[in-house]
């Protein structure tokens, strides 16, 4: 025990449990010292496992250390195999619900549909299970879902929805009246025996084989027995079953059919969140998706996303009690062999199946963020910022972002823009236009170093606070100029400063010759391409109408006495110089006035005397 370290306070009581721990297969449960149950977990190695707590590991988190610390007593079951341990971990957490426990987070009872053990059998959605006999089929996690199947059933078959105790006795003896069901032809009576027991329990039979989730063989049954019916001539009856299939055939297009080769199997996917993994499951009935769901499994301890993932595949199989004994899965992971058959496809159909699985559970991701947005703006833009904040190694949160992009045609009519987003959003109130006044021809180092200057000297002469995150659309050189200007005005420590490189969207830092390269998925990256593309969007934006304006002023405006609004109305009117150019004096007149269109009129016809000269 040399190894072990007293890091538990109770480490003396403790010793000769830990001294004593067997090498099989089993479940270690750990009490504080008020008896309660404070954590459940199985291990193929009991003594491996439980002491690996009490070393003195560096890489055990707070939140370990913790429980590590609170631990008083434990208690260990023995169990022959490693699934018979993995069972029983499931059974106590699902009994007890330690606090360090992984435990999904939607604890509520699920629908199911129940089929009475009656001699004529009621079919009723609930919530309770009640062990009569009863057939139970289920859970729905979707309310819609488990609706639209109660509909069609209801639709297609016709059966009692009364509490009377039927029997074929009390049939006999006449102690029943119908109701409005029979009239409505939604019963066929039995308790007055308009239907026999046989036929009766016939119709539940096929509602059985519907609810397993077996339409294709139901369709093809219905099929052959409505060849039959009109063979006889029953042609009522077989309009009847016609319309079943018409209702089967709806509902099952409805339904994701992904293949009738791929039978009887679960598939499991997942993505990862900040301290949770968002986790999809579902069931595959001959070829078709006939459940699906999606949660949110919170970290407790240090559990890795592998490690989540089992205990969420492991629990929501028993809270559903799906089992099917393939699973899809992305990875393999840390399960016996007898417990499940692990399927980790590369192509296919079964790859199939887990993208789908892998999209769903994405979505999920994204409806939270969505909906943790509406409810909470302010946490929301937090929790962005502060990953901001880490994934560009900064001191602040950058509350404030700066954003710089230079544009110009050929070195002509050069202009740069800022814009600012706060709080991850942007502000359009403090976006500036800048007009390049001191570079001559395209020079966007020169450029940028001059926007940023005039910014940033202003901001400092007036006392204004500045960002705390200054992005630069360019690479390592536009980075370079602009470092050199925040290095003259004294405040490069006090701002972080990145360039983005659009082509390969790398992040650059000062005197750092590796960019940074982001996830692709990250918010991080979304939040500096989208303040990049803004940028670029609003420079653009101004420099068109530098241009426009400047191209409108060297061919009309140059005429003395001819200003913009006069112009206009020229061009409105004429639709090109060149046709002003040629107008009568007359049509100039109707136009813009006597005074103004001789003016024009000379000025125009000078030109044409100067050029036969």
């Amino acid at each position: 025990m040399s190894e072990e370290l007293s890091i538990n306070p109770y480490y003396d009581k403790l010793s000769p449990i830990l001294q004593t721990l067997p090498e099989t297969p089993g479940v270690y449960q750990y009490f504080d010292k008020n008896g309660i149950i404070i954590y459940i977990g199985k291990a193929k190695n009991l003594k491996n496992r439980v002491l690996s707590y009490f070393r003195n590991d560096i890489s055990h988190n707070s939140k370990t250390r913790l429980l590590v610390r609170k631990i008083y007593n434990i208690e260990l079951v023995h169990v022959n195999t490693e699934t018979e341990a993995l069972l029983l971990e499931c059974n106590l957490i699902k009994k007890h619900r330690p606090r360090y426990n992984i435990l999904l987070k939607d604890d509520k009872s699920y629908p199911w549909i129940r089929i009475t053990n009656e001699e004529f059998p009621k079919i009723f959605k609930t919530r309770n299970l009640i062990k009569d006999g009863s057939l139970y089929f289920g859970p729905y996690p979707s309310k819609r879902g488990i609706k639209e199947l109660m509909d069609i059933i209801r639709l297609m078959f016709r059966y009692r929805t009364c509490n009377l105790k039927l029997s074929e006795e009390s049939i006999k003896l006449c102690k029943f009246k119908s109701c409005l069901n029979y009239q409505i032809k939604l019963c066929n009576a039995p308790c007055i025996g308009e239907e026999t027991k046989e036929d009766y329990n016939k119709t539940i039979s096929i509602i059985k084989t519907m609810l397993k989730g077996d339409f294709s063989s139901l369709i093809k049954d219905l099929k052959q027995e409505m060849m039959l019916l009109a063979e006889e001539l029953k042609f009522e009856q077989a309009q009847e079953i016609k319309e079943r299939i018409s209702l089967l055939e709806n509902y099952q297009s409805k339904t994701s059919i992904v293949s009738s080769k791929i039978n009887d199997v679960e598939v499991f996917a997942y993505t990862s969140g900040e301290n949770s993994i968002f986790f999809n499951m579902m069931k595959v009935v001959g070829g078709m998706v006939v459940s699906s769901y999606s949660m949110e499994v919170v970290k407790k301890l240090e559990e890795t996303d592998q490690e989540v993932f089992t205990s969420a595949i492991i629990q929501s199989r028993d809270k559903m009690q799906w089992t099917f004994k393939e699973i899809i899965v992305p990875e393999y992971l840390d399960l016996p062999d007898d417990y499940l058959i692990q399927t980790v496809p590369q192509m296919g159909e079964k790859k199939q199946l887990l993208e789908l699985s892998l999209h769903n559970a994405k979505f999920s991701k994204i409806e939270k963020s969505k909906k943790a947005t509406l409810l909470d703006p302010e946490r929301h833009s937090k929790r962005i910022l502060e990953q901001m904040r880490k994934d560009l190694r900064m001191k602040e949160l950058p509350v404030q972002i700066d954003c710089f992009d230079n544009s110009n045609t050929q070195g002509t009519e050069p202009v740069a823009a800022c814009v600012v987003f706060r709080n991850a959003k942007p502000s359009n109130r403090e976006y500036k236009h800048y007009n390049i006044k001191t570079v001559v021809g395209p020079d966007d180092y020169a450029s940028m170093q001059e926007v940023v200057y005039r910014r940033y000297s202003r901001l400092k002469a007036e006392g204004k606070p500045l960002p705390q995150l200054i992005v630069i659309d360019g690479g390592k050189g536009q980075l370079s100029s602009t470092v050199e200007v925040l290095t003259a005005l004294e405040i490069i420590d006090k701002v972080t400063v990145i360039g983005i490189a659009e082509r390969l969207e790398e992040i650059y830092f000062p005197n750092d010759p590796i960019p940074l390269h982001l996830d692709r998925r990250s918010e991080t990256l979304k939040i500096i391409q989208q303040i990049r593309d803004e940028a670029h969007r609003f420079g653009i934006t101004h420099h068109r109408s530098r241009r426009s304006k400047a191209t409108f002023k060297t061919q009309l405006t140059d005429i003395e006495g001819i200003g913009e609004v006069t112009s206009r109305n020229l061009l409105l009117k004429f639709l090109s110089v060149k046709r002003i150019s040629q107008a009568s004096l007359e049509d100039l007149t109707a136009c813009i006035g006597k005074s103004k269109a001789e003016v024009v009129y000379n000025y125009f016809r000078k030109d044409v005397i100067d050029s036969q000269i």
